[in-house]
């Protein structure tokens, strides 16, 4: 699912909303601290060439100045200040990414693109830096931050047709009273609405529209969904599969940006409401 914001939102995100991310910000931890990596040799001198597109805040759009930031890319910039690398990040529309990347258009992947059993097959795939989350949302009044799953028994829950949201509650929640709709605006006034009491959607959407003022009065209830048959594997920086010390570098690089502190900074500036 493509998200969509605002200007508000973009802006918020640009800004870094420092005191409500302390305050509402949980923030995911991908790496076993048992496993240490060890600085990779630099190779010969090179420009690493980052692919990414620019319409899929917060993880990487255009800034109101025309370039290129998100979580993604700030992320893909870090590494490269912590590998000493030189290099470019180029924007490409989303659906040629991954034959840019086959095609020696470029080195990286810094995009958010769900690992797969297909997407393992053509690529090599750092360690990941996110997953794609589903959520629950309800008025604040109405949420909790645990949740019952048997509390849900008979509930109204919206959600869109058609996605991996709606096949997941008819697969697991069966018992939820859904209430499909065509798109998550038409989901989320429902919910205003009292036509249903929850929202179910992409954690990710829902974290935009609970960062902005019109999402104020309402919030997450329980916790995420990570279901990787419905939610995808995981988010890394791909890379072709003849480039594995492009992978081990970044590897080293991701986990040593988890280690000074530079991952949650940028979590923190980028996802005001977490989807976790």
């Amino acid at each position: 699912m493509r998200a969509l914001t605002t200007v508000t939102v973009l802006l918020a995100l640009l800004a870094g909303h420092s005191a409500l991310a302390q305050s509402r910000v949980t923030v995911p931890n991908f790496w076993d601290q048992r496993i240490r990596l060890d600085r990779p040799e630099a190779g010969p001198p090179r420009v690493i060439r980052f692919l990414t597109d620019d319409d899929y805040p917060p993880l990487h759009f255009a800034a109101p100045d025309g370039g290129l930031t998100g979580f993604s890319v700030e992320l893909a910039r870090a590494a490269c200040e912590k590998l000493g690398w030189t290099c470019t990040v180029q924007a490409r529309r989303f659906d040629t990414l991954l034959e840019s990347l086959a095609e020696g258009r470029g080195d990286v992947l810094a995009a958010a693109i769900n690992l797969s059993p297909q997407i393992r097959a053509r690529f090599a795939a750092s360690h990941l830096y996110f997953r794609s989350t589903a959520r629950l949302a309800t008025t604040r009044g109405n949420a909790q931050a645990e949740l019952d799953m048997r509390s849900l028994q008979g509930k109204r829950i919206a959600v869109v047709g058609g996605t991996a949201h709606q096949a997941f509650l008819e697969r697991l929640l069966p018992f939820v009273q859904r209430r499909e709709t065509g798109t998550l605006t038409a989901a989320i006034t429902a919910l205003r609405s009292g036509d249903a009491e929850f929202v179910f959607a992409d954690g990710v959407a829902l974290s935009l529209l609970l960062a902005g003022t019109s999402g104020s009065e309402l919030a997450f209830t329980g916790g995420p969904f990570l279901e990787s048959r419905y939610f995808g594997e995981g988010i890394g920086f791909l890379i072709r599969k003849d480039e594995a010390p492009l992978k081990r570098a970044l590897d080293y690089a991701l986990q040593s940006l988890w280690d000074d502190g530079t991952y949650a900074r940028l979590y923190l500036r980028f996802f005001p409401v977490s989807p976790f």
